[in-house]
């Protein structure tokens, strides 16, 4: 598997997770920003939806960094889950 496929795979990975955990689906986006050292995922949800992400205590948000960070280990990149408003 390349580097950029397992990469894409990620954002696709973010993705499939928020759209499941939102109300609005249709307004998830997904961004990467691919650095030197590190990948930067940036998640944009709907402005009503944004708790829903973050969860109680931040507890959802932390969750999903973990699996992000599961399979980035896999592939042997630091990356970065983003939630921007």
């Amino acid at each position: 598997m390349s580097e950029t496929k397992a990469k894409s795979e990620l954002s696709h990975l973010i993705e499939v997770i928020a759209k499941t955990l939102v109300d609005l689906p249709d307004e998830v986006s997904v961004a990467e920003v691919i650095g030197e050292n590190t990948t930067v995922i940036e998640l944009r949800v709907a402005k009503t939806d944004i708790g829903k992400i973050i969860g109680k205590e931040g507890k959802t948000a932390k969750a999903i960094r973990t699996i992000l960070l599961g399979a980035a280990t896999k592939i042997k990149r630091r990356t970065v889950l983003e939630i921007v408003e």
